[in-house]
């Protein structure tokens, strides 16, 4: 009798390198200077990773436009990162944002994520287009493409935009914004890889055929991440709410539970075929770079001279 144990290798450790995987990150502008050395520590942490971009929200009603500006131009001139710029038609004329995008252009971004973005009231209030400002996201690529040749990046929703009646009226918008300039689509998070597919399934057969990356949030925090979800219409499911169950007050556990799911996820939207991955990162390094490990990507190692 074989006294080796009967253990297989985890596919975990195992990744699909056949495939070029691509990661971008998302990150959020710092309100203290704590918040900053954390943010940078992460920024630092994943750069040699060599992500195809990494961007910088915008607050409602460009509450954080200040800080998002300086957060994007720290990266092009302190890093080799290709920084995408986030921005809303919120609370703004179109000189207003107009100007916004021409700052950006003239620092050298290259790269503007468009959003309707949430009422300054926040999620839920109902949403009105400013007067004279973009009506929605759509009006927003246009402006940019016509002011400057930058690649645009959109939202999508495989569970529909909270304001949306339908999937399918999530699908029109998408379309309307692909037929105004824009050439990437990312996702709102999701925890059933399911959902995403219906939803692909549904853009494609609109023949809308730019890439649409799957969003994926590491749950740092399962209260905090059913929060946000619940505001931005994305199911929890049970399996999930019982992964996490009884760890509020043992953070060590909560992380590798955490790594696990997130592991779960990527690898099985890899086995169906995606190879483009942006990651909410919550400006925290640790969950992402050991997703992104699993995912089989290892720091880029310079030669030195």
């Amino acid at each position: 009798m074989s006294l080796e144990p009967a253990i297989r290798p985890s596919r975990f450790v195992t990744p699909h390198l056949e495939r070029r995987i691509r990661v971008s990150f998302e990150f959020f502008p710092p309100k203290t200077e704590e918040m900053e050395q954390t943010l940078w520590a992460s920024v630092t942490r994943l750069a040699p990773l060599a992500p195809e971009f990494v961007s910088v929200t915008y607050g409602a009603g460009g509450s954080t436009r200040e800080r998002t500006h300086a957060t994007v131009k720290r990266i092009l001139d302190e890093t080799a990162l290709a920084p995408a710029a986030h921005l809303t038609c919120v609370a703004a004329t179109r000189d207003e944002i107009d100007k916004v995008i021409r700052s950006y252009v003239d620092a050298g971004v290259r790269h503007i994520v468009a959003l309707r973005g949430d009422p300054v009231e926040g999620v839920g209030a109902r949403y009105a287009p400013h007067p004279g400002g973009y009506r929605n996201g759509a009006d927003l690529v246009a402006g940019i493409k016509r002011i400057a040749s930058v690649e645009v990046s959109v939202s999508a929703y495989p569970e529909k935009h909270p304001d949306s009646p339908t999937v399918e009226a999530d699908v029109d918008m998408l379309a309307a914004k692909v037929d105004a300039g824009a050439s990437r689509a990312i996702t709102q998070f999701f925890f059933e890889n399911d959902l995403y597919f219906r939803y692909l399934d549904r853009v494609r057969a609109r023949d809308i055929d730019i890439p649409i990356v799957p969003g994926i949030l590491p749950v740092q925090n399962f209260k905090q991440a059913k929060a946000f979800a619940v505001r931005c219409g994305t199911s929890i499911p049970g399996w999930l709410a019982a992964r996490f169950d009884g760890l509020d007050d043992d953070p060590t556990t909560r992380k590798l539970i955490a790594v696990a799911v997130a592991a779960e996820q990527v690898i099985d939207l890899v086995d169906r075929g995606v190879t483009d991955f942006h990651f909410y990162t919550m400006n925290r390094a640790d969950l992402v770079y050991a997703i992104c490990h699993l995912l089989g990507l290892r720091p880029e190692v310079r030669a030195v001279a």
